[in-house]
């Protein structure tokens, strides 16, 4: 069902139900709290009555569209029937009824999808006609706008082959250089970055030529076979030769004097420099690069000096190093827990040492009295 609107503000459901709310709380006799609790529950209603109203309205939309729908599908389904009444004489099959049916529907069907096709591209005829006015308006309104160039522009319409080439020139933009006075380091520049890595190979190659060289130069090794007591020798190595290749040249030097090395292998030896064990994959050239320091002295020299805990004061530190110690694996083992081996360990190149430690023996002497009590 449908409720047609009030046709006057007064006959509207909210007018009415304002008046009916306001004549209700102007007859209420009762506390000012009870009429609080009455003015509450009479909006509640009103509201409640207000919403079931929209309701009602909406529900009535909703049916006229539903038989605005009916109404169409009827009609057309109406037109099929007629025609296949039209069309049908006499007795016919239940087979020839369907298909002459379908036949029907689908006819009924393509007519229709004509009329929206057609009405489709009317639409589109409108727009396009509204598009070319709108266009025509813009150009009429450029038309009245005065420029200084008329006269030139109807001179040129005379001539036309002279002013299309003043036309092309004066369309041509100006192109915009670059600013020489602005810093663009910051900007990634290809050559720029090629010529950085050109140059940083150069530098690179150049820092390796002078490293082998470095490695190549001739340096005076001076050590002591210890077997409790030091045999110095002196050999020449290059800073690049490793650990193992130095022991294998001392041990050469070393078996023409020693009976005990003539069967020992370099896996025999230790190394040992500045109370420290050095392994045999170290070189000369890490020690003097990396300024490297022991437990009493520099790891990096390896000439000659008197030993530092022997002269002058032995806690002041020196530029002055030990003789480096060649000494067989097992002599170590039988005496690393006397002086000197008690004091050594292996290196480790991330522990520092920021001073140095020496270990001084002295002699101590004892006196025995004997008393003879008679």
């Amino acid at each position: 069902y449908w409720t047609p609107p009030p046709s006057s503000p007064s006959e509207s459901p909210q007018y009415r139900n304002a008046n009916r709310f306001q004549t209700a709380m102007a007859q209420y006799k009762g506390a000012a709290s009870e009429a609080g609790r009455a003015m509450q529950l009479m909006k509640k209603r009103e509201r409640e009555r207000e919403q079931l109203e929209q309701l009602k309205q909406k529900i009535a939309e909703d049916n006229m569209v539903k038989s605005n729908i009916d109404k169409k599908f009827s009609a057309h389904y109406d037109a099929v029937e007629q025609e296949l009444k039209s069309s049908t004489v006499g007795l016919v099959t239940l087979n020839d009824m369907k298909a002459k049916q379908e036949a029907l529907v689908k006819e009924r069907e393509k007519q229709l999808a004509k009329k929206e096709q057609s009405k489709e591209l009317q639409l589109k005829l409108e727009k396009q006609k509204e598009k070319k006015r709108k266009e025509e308006q813009k150009r009429k309104i450029a038309s009245l706008s005065f420029s200084p160039d008329e006269g030139e522009e109807e001179e040129e319409e005379e001539e036309p082959e002279e002013p299309e080439e003043e036309i092309c020139i004066s369309v041509k933009k100006k192109k915009l250089g670059k600013n020489p006075d602005v810093d663009t380091s910051f900007l990634p520049d290809r050559d720029r970055e090629e010529e950085e890595n050109r140059l940083r190979e150069e530098l690179r190659q150049e820092w390796e030529r002078k490293q082998e060289k470095i490695k190549s130069e001739e340096i005076e090794i001076t050590f002591s076979y210890w077997d409790g007591s030091g045999h110095r020798k002196t050999v020449k190595m290059k800073k690049g030769n490793t650990i193992q290749q130095f022991l294998q040249r001392a041990l050469e030097v070393l078996r023409k004097d020693f009976s005990e090395l003539r069967s020992a292998g370099v896996e025999h030896l230790m190394y040992i420099k500045e109370d420290l064990i050095i392994p045999h994959h170290h070189s000369f050239y890490d020690f003097i690069v990396t300024k490297a320091r022991g437990k009493s002295g520099p790891l990096f020299n390896f000439d000659v000096h008197d030993d530092i805990r022997l002269v002058n004061d032995a806690t002041v530190e020196k530029d002055e190093s030990h003789a480096g110690k060649v000494v067989l694996r097992s002599w170590y083992e039988k005496n690393k827990h006397i002086f000197p081996a008690s004091r050594w360990e292996p290196y480790d190149p991330e522990k520092k040492w920021d001073k140095y430690t020496v270990s001084i023996c002295r002699p101590v002497i004892v006196f025995v009295f004997s008393l003879h009590l008679h």
